[in-house]
């Protein structure tokens, strides 16, 4: 994503005075709005879609970190172990 320093930085005296105008810029071009404060940056404002996309990526990232930790730690079960696992689930549900 490229940061358009013009568009998508922004001093919070900005954000108060334009609001309506920065929500409809971030819900049509999905880029986040910098705001600063002092010139320093200080919070990000997103529309809601990429937000919610954000964090679907983290609880994913969170679960192949976890899932990584668990193998280091021989948690993990083999290949041909898991399908032999899964073959057998299967065919006990089949007869439920």
């Amino acid at each position: 994503m490229v940061v358009n320093s013009k568009e998508d930085i922004r001093p919070i005296s900005y954000i108060k005075a334009n609001s309506a105008e920065i929500l409809t810029q971030v819900n049509e071009t999905r880029r986040p709005v910098y705001i600063t404060q002092n010139g320093e940056a200080r919070a990000v404002l997103l529309d809601t879609d990429s937000y919610e996309k954000m964090k679907k990526a983290l609880a994913l990232l969170k679960l192949l970190a976890q899932g990584e930790q668990d193998i280091r730690q021989g948690k993990g079960a083999g290949q041909e172990e898991f399908f032999a696992e899964m073959d057998a689930s299967f065919a006990a549900d089949s007869y439920e």
